[in-house]
């Protein structure tokens, strides 16, 4: 037995901890990220302060308490979900703080560990500090709140009940079908409290995650589907990256002649030049992958959750007799779109399939043609939407590509919300599976820069870039603080459209007017916010927060600048966009519903077009079974 307080127990359980996949072994929780307050500062900032650096469990410090989960978020991601940072807060605002940080993560099947400070467990201060009141639920707090965005939430009410929670908490954290925010709230006093703990709590630990094998029989069923299939298609989501599949991946679909459309977070699975790579699908999609699936008689989708964006909000798949088969480690995801569930590690699965394919000969020699056509079709689509035009400012599909070609194919691009992520996955050519991080489960605004941060501590000597435009840069900021404190080399470029543009063009597109989206200052006589544009100076800003900064006007200095900061540290490169040249959308639909009264005539026109819209949508898809023959 060792005699420690709860939080020093919970610093060395934390710092033994660590995971295992393929045989190859990692910290799990290689640090701490907090800011301290009452609720913290003498419980678990003293177990850091004592005991961490000599553990190997270092604290770093955020500047806001979402910020630093989205970091550790990023840095999970970018490990492949096998290593995540703990996050620690102080009691009411501070944690509630994070409460956006854990839905992300666990929209996005991410893991990150959360250690909200909670109010007195023995009640005697009370009301206390920042301390919510419930006139019936007497041991109600805020960190309630935690509970549904959450994979796992405990109250340490009593020393000794950590003893069973920080299992269960990691077993979650590191299950590939469980994982999203861990929490453990943790009372001010109850972290102070000593206790005898057994020394083997205090040990090293090895979770080994798991990489379960399909069913046999389900295989020998998917195989006959694809075999029958004369157009399938594969959609691939984060899955296949988090599973390391990107190379099982490749020669499958090589192999036999099947295109693959790719999500958001699929991006980058395959190299964007590979044959069979026919680009982004869905709402955010392009030319090639769209068409294909309008007429894909199969669909195989791989570690993918088929949110709205990838089925175009249930508009993708026109085919009449189309079938889904669902790939996935998560029953819950692998069942979507009444699919035939094939539950199973993406890597194992395809590897199976493969096998259970044998010698099939693959996809028709006219299929293949189509194929390669629209492929072509679509990478001169990319190439006219990346073109430099000319125009001052230039267009947000010129600047992408300028980045692109400048800092290669292999550094990494972080994103999350407005215009960008559409035309990043449209217009963005990695050839790294690590090459592409758009966050667009959550679509956080904010996300970016702290993101950027946590990517270029998962991989030091990685090329980080991150794009983001005024609007979301102005929400959260702040981590370029602690880029610049912690000595990385990141470079922001931030697109400036002059607010919130990409939510403005989809206002016009229902048939509004613009309406407080743009920067404007409130005009006096109208009341409205169509004054003149409020004029911000972000390079002053950026300067202020210790990074070296500039702005550009065109596409040569943009690249020059990229150039200077290819040399280290922390970049801010503004360059403003022009509104009027814009990515078009490639034959995509997003359910966006309009005002079904208005007397406006521009939104009655376009309530029409919606509803002709919705006529397309699959309101229900059959479940996919094997057949009596394939069987």
């Amino acid at each position: 037995m060792t005699r420690l307080t709860v939080a020093q127990a919970l610093v060395h359980a934390l710092a033994a901890q660590y995971s295992e996949r393929d045989g190859i072994r990692q910290r799990l929780i290689p640090g701490v990220w907090g800011i301290f307050g009452h609720g913290n500062v003498a419980g678990l900032g003293q177990a850091l302060e004592e005991y961490g650096n000599a553990l190997g469990l270092p604290t770093y410090r955020g500047q806001n308490e979402q910020g630093m989960v989205h970091t550790a978020v990023a840095y999970a991601r970018h490990r492949n979900r096998l290593s995540t940072f703990a996050c620690t807060a102080s009691v009411g605002p501070g944690s509630t703080n994070m409460l956006t940080g854990a839905a992300l993560a666990t929209v996005n099947r991410l893991p990150v560990l959360l250690l909200p400070s909670d109010h007195f467990a023995s009640r005697i201060p009370d009301p206390v500090l920042q301390g919510l009141e419930h006139p019936s639920e007497h041991d109600l707090s805020v960190n309630d709140c935690f509970r549904p965005v959450s994979r796992f939430y405990s109250r340490i009410s009593r020393p000794e009940q950590l003893l069973a929670a920080l299992p269960e908490a990691l077993r979650v954290l590191t299950d590939p079908a469980e994982t999203g925010a861990v929490v453990l709230s943790l009372p001010e006093d109850v972290q102070a409290e000593s206790y005898d703990w057994p020394d083997a709590f205090l040990a090293e630990r090895v979770w080994r995650v798991r990489r379960p094998p399909p069913e046999a029989e389900l295989v020998q069923e998917v195989a006959a589907l694809i075999h029958s299939a004369r157009r399938p298609l594969i959609v691939a989501g984060g899955g296949v990256i988090y599973s390391g599949a990107e190379t099982v991946l490749a020669d499958f679909a090589r192999r036999f002649g099947i295109p693959l459309a790719e999500s958001q977070a699929g991006k980058g699975a395959l190299p964007w030049n590979h044959p069979q790579n026919v680009g982004p699908i869905g709402s955010a999609g392009g030319l090639a992958a769209n068409r294909l699936a309008q007429g894909a008689d199969l669909i195989l989708a791989v570690g993918t959750r088929l949110g709205d964006f990838v089925t175009a909000s249930h508009s993708a798949f026109q085919h009449p007799g189309v079938r889904v088969v669902g790939l996935n480690v998560v029953a819950m995801d692998a069942a979507k779109l009444s699919a035939l569930s094939l539950v199973a590690d993406a890597r194992a699965g395809l590897s199976a399939l493969e096998r259970a394919l044998g010698d099939w000969a693959g996809t028709g020699a006219a299929y293949r043609a189509e194929i390669t056509a629209l492929r072509g079709e679509w990478d001169r689509a990319v190439d006219e939407a990346r073109l430099d035009t000319g125009s001052l400012p230039p267009a947000q599909g010129a600047v992408i590509g300028a980045v692109n070609d400048s800092v290669g194919p292999h550094a990494t691009v972080v994103c999350a919300a407005g215009s960008l992520p559409g035309d990043l996955l449209r217009l963005w050519r990695p050839e790294d599976p690590k090459a592409y991080h758009v966050e667009y489960g959550y679509s956080c605004m904010g996300y970016e820069v702290a993101a950027g941060l946590g990517v270029a501590l998962a991989e030091p000597l990685r090329r980080v870039v991150v794009m983001v435009g005024d609007g979301s840069y102005l929400m959260m900021n702040s981590e370029i603080v602690t880029a610049v404190a912690e000595n990385v080399n990141l470079t922001v470029v931030l697109v400036d459209n002059r607010a919130f543009m990409s939510i403005r063009g989809l206002q016009i597109e229902c048939g509004s007017p613009s309406f407080n989206n743009e920067l404007r200052h409130r005009d006096r006589v109208s009341g409205r916010t169509d004054g003149p544009v409020v004029q911000l100076d972000f390079v002053r800003h950026a300067s202020g927060m210790g990074a070296q900064a500039v702005q550009v006007g065109t596409l040569a200095e943009l690249r020059s600048a990229l150039g200077h900061a290819a040399a280290g540290g922390v970049h801010v490169i503004v360059v403003p966009v022009n509104l009027r040249e814009r990515v078009p959308g490639f034959e995509s639909w997003w359910d966006v519903p309009i005002a079904a009264v208005s007397g406006q005539p521009e939104i009655q026109v376009a309530r029409q077009e919606y509803e002709q819209k919705q006529q397309k949508q699959v309101r229900y898809f059959p479940p996919t079974t094997a057949s009596k023959e394939t069987k």
